[in-house]
């Protein structure tokens, strides 16, 4: 399933990169983007991307982790567009 993950990371200065590491790690299979918008390919259900992600941010960050369905639009770079499509939902 495709998960989308997005977040607003409020600690200017710190060192996220562990964070970014971990969404990446999560399937291996991702595409970011947007800024604070990631995709991800697992067969993880939300609770558990989220319960994953939750030690790598700090109490005043937000994070929104949901199931995407095949009902998407919007306007993304072609190979956005490619990655999503090759992706079964």
């Amino acid at each position: 399933m495709i998960i989308l993950i997005t977040y607003d990371l409020n600690n200017p200065g710190k060192d996220y990169m562990p964070l970014y590491s971990a969404i990446k790690d999560i399937s291996g299979t991702w595409w970011h983007s947007l800024t604070s918008v990631w995709l991800i390919d697992t067969d993880k259900n939300t609770n558990r991307v989220r319960d994953m992600l939750t030690p790598r941010i700090d109490s005043n960050d937000e994070l929104f982790v949901v199931r995407l369905t095949p009902d998407y639009a919007g306007y993304l770079s072609r190979e956005a567009w490619q990655w999503l499509n090759n992706r079964k939902f």
